[in-house]
């Protein structure tokens, strides 16, 4: 006996697994918009993958405009998502070099840090401490 669960019980493990990740997702932003389209919003929202309705918060939004170039405005889209990858796991990634340049001009993350094919990878801790500091306008997704 190999230890190992037969294919059948792995492919409905995955399935229950795929349930599970996508309930969890629910909360996550479907489109996401600009930080100036934000800005503009009297309530700044977006619509979640659950059909909710996902606040941003006013004052986060005024930082982040104060403190990035005027020239991200218009680029950077909202939240910024950090995704996890169940094959790694101690980190998550960034698929937007916007979001990355823009953590990056926040002094959150290195400078030093590069993208290698379309994802920059870090620590989950850096991942989740960059939610708890920006809470409405960055999002974990599982996957």
């Amino acid at each position: 006996m190999s230890g190992r669960l037969p294919d059948s019980d792995d492919s409905a493990l995955m399935g229950w697994m795929r349930v599970e990740i996508g309930m969890i997702n629910r909360d996550i932003v479907a489109e996401r918009k600009s930080l100036s389209q934000l800005h503009k919003e009297e309530v700044p929202s977006a619509k979640t993958k659950g059909g909710d309705e996902h606040l941003f918060d006013k004052k986060m939004l005024d930082v982040l405009e104060e403190q990035l170039p005027a020239e991200l405005h218009g680029k950077l889209r909202l939240p910024i998502l950090f995704f996890l990858d169940n094959r790694v796991a101690d980190s998550s990634f960034l698929n937007d070099e916007t979001a990355a340049r823009s953590l990056q001009i926040l002094g959150e993350l290195s400078k030093f840090r590069s993208f290698s094919k379309g994802r920059l990878w870090v620590g989950k801790s850096i991942a989740y401490s960059i939610m708890r500091k920006y809470p409405t306008v960055v999002q974990i997704v599982m996957g």
